[in-house]
């Protein structure tokens, strides 16, 4: 388990746009070695305050990982793009 803490980022415009949290590379040998055994992305177990999903993280060039915040999670856990949040990765 570990816990990140991060401001909410976003990438692209209007409905296109994505919302994700950045993972960072010091925090993120333990999904590596899970995605050299299982592929390319990560199944993970995600909590922001009591709002818990499952979903996928995702390799990023840097070392780190992405985790994306679908609309329905921001929705409840009441966060917004820049909003600094803490959120507890599980793998799983």
């Amino acid at each position: 388990m570990i816990i990140v803490k991060a401001p909410v980022g976003h990438w692209g415009e209007g409905k296109g746009r994505w919302h994700f949290l950045a993972i960072p590379p010091e925090q993120s040998v333990e999904f590596r070695l899970t995605a050299i055994a299982a592929g390319r992305s990560v199944r993970v177990r995600a909590k922001i305050d009591d709002v818990t999903w499952h979903t996928s993280i995702f390799p990023q060039k840097s070392g780190g990982y992405i985790l994306p915040l679908k609309a329905a999670v921001r929705a409840q856990a009441g966060v917004t793009a820049g909003d600094e949040v803490e959120v507890t990765l599980e793998l799983g």
